[in-house]
């Protein structure tokens, strides 16, 4: 008795509930061990928010620990290649003085994961839309230009962290 109680509890703890920890997975082919980000190609009128992407893009899969990022093309097993489609301010608030106080800023983007071996695409999407509002910082009447730019940079590093995360998970998580 105690023999057969022993087996049914040593099968009930080594069997796995089927559950794993969202965002570690990948579904991508086992044989891709080094993924290229070259740089993105920028199509906007926005200086060096393809700098900032595509470092953001290569820390978030740095961070997922499976694979080795190199920054071109050759020798890897996959490449993202990408192109900043366009980016746009728009204001989307007023003060008192009806001066825009808060704007929304809007990357397009298209990206496309190769298998390099294959030439397949893995993955793609060749529209994503990111958006994200920032207020305009006022010192009484006056609007600040270093603040405007300041804070269209700390926009520009927050959607690019976003965008890197939403596509590292779509290419692992195959969504």
């Amino acid at each position: 008795m105690k023999k057969t109680w022993l087996v049914i509890v040593v099968a009930f703890l080594s069997s796995g509930c089927g559950y794993a920890l969202a965002g570690r997975g990948s579904f991508l082919p086992t044989d891709i061990k080094v993924v290229g980000i070259p740089p993105i190609e920028n199509r906007s009128t926005f200086q060096q928010v393809e700098q900032v992407l595509t470092d953001r893009i290569r820390t978030e899969f740095i961070g997922r620990g499976k694979y080795r990022v190199v920054a071109d093309a050759a020798g890897a097993d996959a490449v993202l290649s990408g192109e900043i489609l366009g980016i746009s301010v728009q204001p989307v608030a007023f003060n008192e003085q009806q001066i825009a106080s808060r704007y929304q800023f809007i990357l397009t983007i298209k990206l496309a994961f190769t298998d390099t071996r294959t030439n397949m695409v893995l993955w793609s999407n060749d529209a994503m839309t990111v958006r994200e509002e920032y207020e305009l910082q006022q010192h009484g009447t006056n609007i600040e230009g270093t603040s405007f730019f300041d804070q269209e940079r700390g926009t520009v590093d927050r959607l690019s962290t976003d965008v890197a995360r939403s596509v590292v998970t779509a290419i692992l998580e195959a969504f």
